[in-house]
């Protein structure tokens, strides 16, 4: 008992003793559980273990029990990784911690995401991944985001710079060493004018004594982190580079100082190889370093968007403050031109203010008494007063920072697949490394211990696993940022990955495809009629009823500048219509039916009435003293993004439907008018699942709604996609919100999953090729057939171009949309006839 192991977590969703019961029972089955006691007052189990369990396991078990864990969430930078294998390495050291259940490691962005028990704090995480050789402190949070991003710029600002500076030191100094061994490949000659004057061994201890400088100052960062990773056991890619040029110059000295200890036929040295290492590794790691500065541009374009200060009206005065000590409450006054600082609403003042950083659209909105405004925004001629609602990590902009950073920093489900491979991939390296140098010592020609050396410092240097490590993140830091131009954010990160396996796009009809109101689409009078008059007075009759097709009437006359007349008598005929009396006349409103009742011909404006209802319009009759007066027409309008947003879902080689639950006619219309290939009408807001369910009989299925009553179908379909407001941007029920109430969006987040994707294989294609081919050859498999023998030298440099490869390739996501060349090609898509699938009302 005194050897078992202690762990508390926190439990969610308890309420009575028998969830306690529960819970306990639950745990107490778990193998290796020796104890479980469950606090209903603290909601917290204490569980008792011999050791075999994880926080992981633990949290599991709840989640399957129906009691999920509480778990706290840490973000740590670090600092010193370098490949695959350090990612990998970070991430065992910390998911072997008591009390942490997962560990998220993302290499490009040198961020670490930890979910654990609340027991741990951020340091005492950060000092777990410093005890495994790197350097990690806690990621300040939104509050300090703006600090933060500063900080780490400069780190990165440094980070460049000190590599710039040991990369010119390096190549000063090797460019002699290479010129004194290599020379002769260059200039015919050099060998002999060196031996006729200062001689060879002077060369080689001139050689010697530079190499040294480069190894043990700019290339001392390879052996003071790869040489203690060896010694513990897990070695990365520095150990590669340690140990390939570091028996490179251990040969070559004891050739120079000791070649006693040598065979005459292997008394070379290889000074060159080990400078010229340090030089292009270097290269790559500074090329490698401003790539992936610019991998986060949206993030900083982002943070740019912040005001840094703002004109904060306290006690009657107004002072310039920090938006940092903004505090909800404070009134903000906003000068033409200036950034809004946070979330608020307007009580004074008017303006124009351009909101499409937040919406996309281009066109200012107007600000008044009342009006919500978002922080980032920029205000117009006009000046403003709001009071802060939203400050600091509340505010839209923050929470769009904040959801792009955590779709950059996920894990998708393909990565798990190189994690699996590069955990044993560097141990496998110095394997073949070793079995390399065997076998050109026992079965290679003269001068073996030479050709072993070569042979085995070039599997060294030629497999390091950089580029496996750079290959997925890179892409989803700029895939993602690339999204969040383009208005859209990924909520959930791997549902870029899942976003590129759908086959059809179930659109909601009313507020999604259409504007969600109704409006007035025509008014045509009986010949001889003012239509002007006409429709001031039954707008002047319809203002008295609370329909929204009545309000439609009433808006559309006010929209063409006409004054509604007020009736002088109002009689409600249910069902069918109205009856008024309006300037000494009778009206009568109301649909076909009450017109055939009163035995009012509609002449010949039935025909048009058809024509309209068949576009899915709702039309209605006026007629005024016992004679047709006018035809009246309203729709909820399409939107006006709509028809290409459809067009470009097509191009992509998707399947569009709709849901909606208006009439099979009416949702017929729409989807002829838009080219959409099936509708699933007369649904309820419950039937969407069940519709959604059908139309997976095609493929998986990406549900798109307006995030507010479309909830339960944007939890069930394999990827949910919100229309945010622009101001209510964090939809929980979505994978995936698109900014703006467009439907442009759609296809952009769709083209960029494609791409991105693409652009992951195509890396990790290049990354696992590239070291299945070239492992062979710098181990020495073609010199039997043609005397071929990789130089280390060149290992190196093919090496350095692997990762510069890979992110270059995912730099070309910046570009990504649809109809770019990075953007999923157009395909074949059919756009006949739309199938209509009338559903139950239940």
């Amino acid at each position: 008992m005194s050897d078992d192991k202690i762990l508390q977590i926190g439990v969610d969703g308890m309420s009575c003793a028998s969830c306690v019961g529960r819970v306990e029972r639950a745990l107490k089955q778990v193998q290796g559980v020796t104890g479980a006691e469950v606090n209903l007052a603290t909601e917290s189990a204490t569980v008792r273990h011999d050791g075999s369990l994880t926080a992981g396991q633990l949290a599991e078990v709840l989640e399957e029990t129906g009691y999920p864990a509480r778990l706290a969430e840490t973000t740590l930078e670090i600092d010193g990784m370098s490949c695959a294998s350090c990612v990998g390495r970070i991430e065992r050291a910390l998911t072997a911690t008591p009390g942490i259940v997962s560990a998220n490691v993302n290499l490009a962005a040198g961020r670490a995401v930890v979910r654990h028990v609340g027991g741990l704090d951020a340091g005492e995480i950060a000092a777990i991944v410093t005890g495994a050789g790197y350097s990690a402190q806690p990621y300040r949070a939104d509050e300090g985001r703006a600090g933060a991003t500063d900080a780490s710029e400069e780190r990165k600002a440094g980070e460049i710079a000190a590599l710039r500076r040991d990369l010119l030191i390096a190549a000063v100094l090797a460019v002699p060493v290479f010129m004194l061994e290599m020379g002769s490949h260059l200039v015919p000659g050099i060998h002999r004018l060196i031996a006729g004057s200062i001689g060879m061994q002077a060369s080689w201890v001139i050689q010697f004594l530079l190499t040294t400088v480069v190894v043990i100052g700019p290339g001392r960062r390879f052996y003071t982190k790869g040489f203690p990773a060896l010694l513990k056991g897990a070695p990365d890619m520095n150990s590669l580079v340690a140990l390939g040029t570091g028996a490179a110059w251990v040969y070559s000295t004891v050739a120079t100082f000791l070649p006693a200890l040598l065979p005459e036929a292997s008394r070379n040295v290889y000074f060159e190889a080990a400078a010229v290492i340090v030089v292009l590794i270097l290269l790559g790691r500074f090329l490698e370093a401003r790539a992936k500065g610019r991998t986060g541009e949206a993030i900083r374009k982002l943070a740019g968007l912040r005001a840094r200060t703002a004109r904060v009206e306290r006690g009657g005065e107004v002072g310039e403050l920090p938006i940092e000590q903004i505090v909800v409450g404070d009134l903000i006054h906003v000068r033409p031109g200036e950034k809004l600082a946070v979330d608020g609403q307007v009580v004074s003042g008017g303006s124009w203010v351009d909101e499409s950083m937040i919406t996309g659209e281009p066109v200012p909105v107007e600000k008044s008494e009342g009006a919500q405004v978002t922080g980032g925004t920029v205000n117009g001629n006009g000046a403003l007063v709001f009071r802060a609602t939203h400050v600091g990590a509340d505010t839209v902009l923050s929470q769009i920072i904040r959801m792009v950073e955590e779709a950059q920093g996920a894990r998708l489900p393909i990565q798990d697949l190189v994690n699996r491979i590069t955990m044993y991939f560097v141990p496998a390296v110095l394997a073949v490394a070793l079995l390399t140098v065997g076998l050109w010592l026992a079965f290679g020609p003269e001068p073996r211990l030479s050709h072993a050396l070569v042979a085995g410092v070039a599997v060294l240097i030629i497999a390091c696993p950089c580029a496996m490590g750079l290959a997925t993140p890179t892409s989803i830091m700029v895939g993602t940022g690339r999204a969040a131009e383009l208005g859209v954010l990924f909520r959930r990160g791997d549902a870029l990955q899942s976003l590129q396996g759908v086959a059809v796009v179930a659109l909601d009809k009313t507020g999604t495809l259409t504007e969600g109101r109704p409006s007035l689409t025509a008014f045509e009078t009986a010949p001889g009629l003012d239509r002007s008059e006409l429709l001031a007075q039954v707008a002047g009759v319809e203002e008295r009823s609370e329909h929204p097709i009545a309000r439609a009437i009433t808006e559309g006359a006010r929209g063409e500048g006409l004054t509604p007349a007020s009736p002088d008598g109002f009689e409600a005929l249910t069902g069918l219509g109205v009856r008024a009396q309006v300037a000494g006349h009778e009206l009568l409103i109301g649909a076909a039916r009450l017109m055939q009742r009163e035995g009012i011909d509609t002449g010949a404006l039935t025909d048009r009435a058809e024509a309209l209802a068949a576009e899915g319009q709702t039309t209605l009759f006026a007629a005024r003293d016992g004679r047709i007066a006018a035809l009246i027409a309203v729709a909820d309008r399409i939107k006006d993004s709509a028809p290409t947003a459809i067009a470009d879902l097509h191009a992509q080689g998707l399947r569009v439907a709709m849901i909606t639950g208006d009439s099979r006619a009416t949702a017929k219309a729409v989807a002829a008018k838009l080219g959409i290939d099936e509708v699933v009408a007369e649904v309820m807001p419950d039937g969407k699942l069940s519709a959604i369910q059908r139309l997976r009989e095609h493929g998986p299925v990406a549900f798109v709604g307006d995030g507010i009553n479309d909830a339960p179908a944007l939890a069930s379909a394999d990827v949910g996609i919100a229309i945010g407001s622009g101001t209510d941007v964090a939809i929980e029920s979505a994978d995936v919100v698109l900014m703006g109430q467009g439907l442009g969006t759609v296809a952009n987040a769709f083209a960029v999953s494609h791409a991105t994707m693409r652009n992951i294989r195509q890396n990790l294609f290049w990354a696992f090729g590239y070291n299945t081919a070239l492992i062979p050859v710098a181990a020495g498999v073609l010199y039997p057939l043609n005397g071929m023998l990789l130089s280390p030298i060149l290992a190196a440099g093919a090496m350095a171009l692997s990762s510069v490869f890979v992110l270059s390739n995912a730099l070309r996501l910046r570009r990504a949309g649809p109809g770019s060349r990075t953007g999923t090609p157009p395909a074949a898509a059919g756009q006949g006839g739309a199938r209509t699938v009338p559903q139950p009302a239940g």
